[in-house]
């Protein structure tokens, strides 16, 4: 008797085993792409904000009559959740956050309004802002962006401060 042996042949075997790399390159690809794809769209939304949001050395300066330090913002076209201050000062730092919605910081205020509820510049905007109770003039203050809740890198900061000339 003899048996019908049959076997797949090269050609057949050769299209499955494309299939199966295709199929495994593809599977591949997809978590890849996922991984990848999250991760760019976290640091994209802080590509581009090159003197985007910047400090206003015009506006910032040190009063040491009244105490006081005033500091300017500006933001341009671009989006802005919150910005994270930082103001240096006799080996000690003072951090706030201003955000889009109106609050009340400790010892910040507008200016020149003086009043306490402090909220960012709007797009393409500026305002200025005074902090209370700086016993010394400080050495630098530093800013960096929150952008769609991620915080990006120091976008700008200023190491001279000036004294603020009083008018009578």
């Amino acid at each position: 008797m003899i048996l019908n042996k049959r076997g797949v042949s090269g050609i057949v075997a050769t299209v499955i085993m494309i299939a199966m790399v295709i199929g495994a390159v593809s599977v591949v690809w997809v978590i890849v792409n996922n991984m990848i794809g999250s991760e760019l769209e976290e640091s994209g939304s802080c590509f581009g904000i090159f003197e985007q949001v910047t400090l206003n050395g015009r506006y910032t300066c040190f009063n040491s009559s009244s105490n006081q330090f005033q500091f300017s913002l500006n933001i341009g076209d671009i989006d802005v959740d919150e910005i994270v201050i930082g103001i240096s000062s006799v080996g000690t730092t003072t951090s706030m956050k201003i955000s889009n919605v109106e609050q009340t910081i400790p010892n910040v205020l507008n200016y020149p309004s003086g009043t306490n509820l402090i909220k960012l510049p709007s797009k393409n905007g500026g305002l200025t802002y005074v902090l209370t109770g700086v016993t010394s003039k400080p050495d630098a203050i530093k800013i960096a962006p929150i952008i769609k809740k991620q915080q990006c890198e120091e976008s700008d900061q200023l190491t001279s401060i000036d004294n603020c000339f009083v008018f009578s």
